[in-house]
């Protein structure tokens, strides 16, 4: 065989692969894509926004001592129902009384020392009278420096009785010090309420809550007529909650009942909470308040919820999946464009070019064609449609995968669905 027939030989199988190649990457090109796919329709859709935190009372009071001593009578326990005034707890009151007794005693004396200063004042103005009396009548039986004298005794007596009565107001103001003191040995109920936190136990010490509040605090009364939760909330969504927003809280010790609340306040500081990477970056939250309504006898301070505040709500507006939108590049504001740099030309992007949202819409022919739509409030599971879509066009709502990688024009069939097996969450 010469070279030149084992060349054409060579030749036409090379061909023929080439062929062959290109018939099987034809045939994988107009493969269909398997998605699901859905109608446009209308739904009832509701927005809400998720949140967890505790259950608090609205009013409690934490209660600390103003002195230091030691708890010589307890008259409640932990979860008692008191009432305002009801008599709580007694402080060993030795030191405080004997300092009562000692300013009244300080006041008793400066009193009768202003008693005293008192009457030599009188006799001193008297003294003066009557030597001036005596001068007018015959002035040469009393010098001028004896009246001198007499006028200055006047004087001394005076500032010493200004100066005793300043004395009694000082030991009064020391007792009206030491009997306060005295009085904050008894500690009575500031509110109605539960005990729902009991610090002390008969014979401990109770210090100054000034010193370190907590360390400090003896007991804690509630009033659980009036619960709420305070739940923290991104700040990416709590532009969207306002005041009196409804709510539905589950609180996790009464797993089978949900609970209706309302928004009562929104924090307008935010609450930092630094992510467990150290150094990471911090998440702002904000602190809302959801008053809750009937809750049960057996509800605690502390107890874990969960609360979901209806932002929002649609009656029957057009609806699309949340998985069926996606984002595609607006081919609209592609530009090519070169920018030299280091001897090579580099593309450069266009300014302004941005994402478009939309979804895959499915011709009769099987092959879908991207459309932007613009979307509304979100549901649980679906967005509502403010313009792009019309009802009944179907459209590729899934899965996720597909979606992601699915392309203008591409041919796609509906997934069939084996009853038998379990679907895959998309």
């Amino acid at each position: 065989m010469s070279k030149r027939v084992k060349m054409s030989i060579f030749g036409g199988v090379i061909v023929a692969l080439i062929a062959i190649g290109g018939l099987t990457a034809a045939k994988r090109g107009n493969k269909a894509v398997e998605v699901r796919t859905e109608s446009v329709q209308a739904r009832d859709l509701v927005a809400s926004v998720t949140a967890s935190g505790q259950v608090r009372p609205q009013t409690k009071v934490d209660l600390s001592s103003d002195i230091s001593g030691k708890i010589v009578r307890l008259a409640v326990k932990e979860g008692q129902m008191v009432k305002k005034g009801d008599f709580l707890l007694q402080i060993d009151a030795q030191q405080a009384q004997a300092a009562v007794e000692r300013s009244a005693a300080a006041v008793a004396s400066s009193r009768s020392q202003l008693t005293q200063s008192k009457a030599n004042l009188d006799q001193a103005v008297k003294s003066l009278e009557r030597t001036g009396a005596i001068k007018k009548i015959n002035p040469q039986l009393i010098s001028d420096e004896q009246m001198e004298q007499l006028r200055t005794a006047v004087d001394v007596n005076r500032a010493m009785y200004d100066a005793t009565k300043h004395a009694v107001d000082q030991s009064s103001a020391l007792l009206r010090d030491a009997q306060s003191s005295l009085s904050k040995t008894t500690i009575y109920a500031p509110m109605s309420g539960r005990v729902t936190r009991l610090n002390v136990e008969n014979g401990e010490t109770a210090i100054q809550g000034t010193l370190n509040k907590d360390a400090a605090t003896l007991l804690t009364i509630a009033d659980m007529s009036v619960l709420e939760t305070k739940v923290k909330v991104d700040e990416t969504d709590v532009a969207r909650i306002a005041l009196g927003d409804s709510a539905i809280i589950q609180i996790d010790a009464f797993p089978d009942t949900t609970f209706i609340g309302k928004v009562t306040k929104i924090s307008n500081s935010s609450v930092k909470a630094t992510t467990a990477s150290t150094g990471a970056d911090q998440a702002v939250d904000y602190e809302v308040t959801i008053q809750l309504v009937s809750t049960p006898a057996e509800t605690r301070p502390d107890f874990s919820a969960t609360a979901k505040i209806i932002t929002d709500t649609r009656k029957q507006v057009l609806s699309i999946p949340i998985i069926a939108l996606t984002v595609r590049e607006n081919e609209a504001l592609t530009k090519g464009d070169t920018a030299v740099g280091l001897g090579k030309a580099k593309p450069k992007k266009e300014v302004g070019k941005k994402d478009v949202e939309g979804v895959f819409v499915v011709a009769a022919d099987n092959k879908v064609t991207f459309r932007p739509v613009k979307v509304g409030i979100a549901g649980e599971k679906h967005f509502e449609v403010l313009s792009g879509l019309k009802t009944g066009e179907k459209i590729v709502a899934g899965t996720y995968q597909a979606i992601r990688e699915l392309k203008d024009g591409a041919v796609v069939r509906e997934t069939k669905v084996d009853p038998k097996k379990p679907q895959a969450k998309s």
